[in-house]
């Protein structure tokens, strides 16, 4: 039976049409999460400053002139911080689902979700190597979901409003509106309708235009020279580079993957963030451009010299991101992966253009480097569109160079395409549960699709195990 309170609750929500319903939607979620969106970048800048002493920006992207003590301090302490709540909020409150299942349904608790999301952008902050994308598309699916509960959407309409949304805090933080677009209709709904994606800019557009009046507008990273005249050869390097770049954005995919599967559930992330967060500091006093979301390494790239002497750097750069990176996730952290695999890109770019170079005396560095970037992003996300917009939109990138580099990432997408299932049937190691209520029980659970099948694939469209 129903409440005289649930009655009225139902009575005092707006009854209007499908379409309407849908505008509004877009454009008061819209503006939220763009707001949103740039609250969360001030406060990163603020964490930054007050753990760390600086504030990144493309000049100084990384923390490169703060002493390495500072450093190991900030990244372990925030890393036990965060650690401490965490645990709260997994074991004693209502667990925050991912995007990707609160697209599929899956209600967001509101408090629970801020606390979430304020945490993912603080470890940030204060050093630790993860992508702090995940937290705008987490809130904006929140608002999107609570929005059409309150005027009445149907299941399928609120799905699409949900993703569009989730995207459109994407899109607000990084000043990107395609990306925006694309990661809703391509990752999130795998649905390309002229609905959906005028839907989709519009709410990606409107929370970019909001998100630059809060925080400001700026080029996220410095290319250098970048004539949209590629060479032939360019050319020959993308069919190369695709090929190379597209193996290891499928490795790290599936490391990714065992990672964020691997995650304790339990006690276990009361130490484990925090090792993790001094191993993060240790690796910094060499590596400093490891701390963080994967700016500093991926400019560093960007702006590098065709050098040989410069290979050993951007080789232990990319060596060392990506298994500090894992290891974060496999901490208990939560993040993305997102811009750790435009840092990859960016350094497995530059280290192959600088060898490309000693033959070919043409183009830039930050040529290659943004070429790498889009074709492993593209590759370890299995989005080629979402991977070349996005990168392309923060190095404000020619948009003649969409050529070579979609032909580079259609490469690397269907080269990580063909190692999916090969590098799903690897067996990756992981713990045995005990029989008490440890920190290693998560590591017998197996994570069920939603095909309610054990999820052991690389598919992009099966992945639960995944961070969206």
């Amino acid at each position: 039976m129903v409440s005289k309170q649930s009655q009225e609750e139902t009575e005092s929500r707006p009854n209007i049409g499908r379409i309407p319903a849908l505008i509004a939607a877009v454009a008061v979620v819209g503006i939220a999460i763009g707001a949103a969106a740039g609250l969360l970048t001030l406060m990163l800048y603020q964490v930054e400053r007050f753990a760390l002493g600086y504030i990144e920006n493309a000049h100084e992207s990384g923390p490169f002139n703060v002493p390495a003590i500072r450093r190991a301090i900030s990244v372990t302490v925030g890393a036990a911080i965060a650690a401490v709540i965490w645990w709260l909020l997994r074991t004693r409150t209502t667990t925050v689902p991912s995007v990707k299942k609160a697209v599929g349904g899956a209600l967001m608790p509101v408090w629970q979700t801020i606390v979430h999301v304020l945490l993912q952008i603080f470890i940030v902050g204060t050093g630790m190597s993860i992508g702090r994308e995940v937290a705008p598309r987490e809130l904006g699916a929140m608002f999107g979901q609570r929005f059409a509960r309150w005027v009445r959407l149907d299941v399928k309409d609120t799905r699409m409003l949900v993703a569009i949304t989730a995207a459109a805090g994407l899109a607000g933080v990084y000043n990107a509106p395609l990306a925006g677009t694309f990661f809703a209709v391509e990752i999130l709904l795998a649905d390309v309708t002229l609905e959906t994606v005028s839907l989709a800019f519009a709410c990606s557009a409107l929370a970019s235009w909001v998100a630059s009046l809060v925080k400001g507008t700026h080029t996220f990273y410095l290319i250098g020279e970048a004539d949209g005249l590629f060479t032939p050869d360019y050319m020959v390097f993308a069919l190369v580079a695709g090929l190379m770049l597209g193996a290891a954005g499928a490795l790290f995919r599936r490391g990714s993957q065992w990672a964020e599967k691997n995650k304790p559930s339990g006690a276990g992330i009361l130490w484990m963030m925090p090792l993790a967060g001094l191993l993060t500091g240790v690796v910094a006093i060499v590596v400093p451009q490891v701390m963080g979301n994967g700016r500093a390494t991926a400019q560093l790239s960007f702006s590098s010299k065709a050098d040989l002497a410069v290979l050993p750097i951007l080789l232990l750069s990319f060596v060392a991101k990506a298994i500090v990176t894992l290891l974060t996730i496999r901490s208990g952290a939560s993040g993305g992966v997102l811009q750790p695999g435009i840092a990859l890109g960016a350094s497995g770019g530059a280290i192959l253009g600088i060898l490309w170079m000693q033959v070919f005396h043409t183009n830039s560095i930050g040529m290659y480097a943004l070429l790498g970037a889009c074709a492993l992003l593209a590759a370890s996300q299995q989005a080629p569109l979402m991977a070349i917009c996005l990168v392309m939109e923060l190095a404000d990138a020619p948009i003649n160079l969409f050529v070579p580099i979609g032909f580079a990432v259609a490469v690397s997408a269907f080269t990580a395409s063909r190692l999916a299932a090969p590098l799903a049937a690897v067996h990756l190691p992981h713990l045995k549960a005990s029989t008490n209520n440890s920190l290693s029980n998560h590591l017998a659970e197996v994570l069920i699709c939603e095909a309610g099948r054990p999820c052991i694939s690389a598919d992009s469209r099966c992945s639960p195990c995944f961070a969206y």
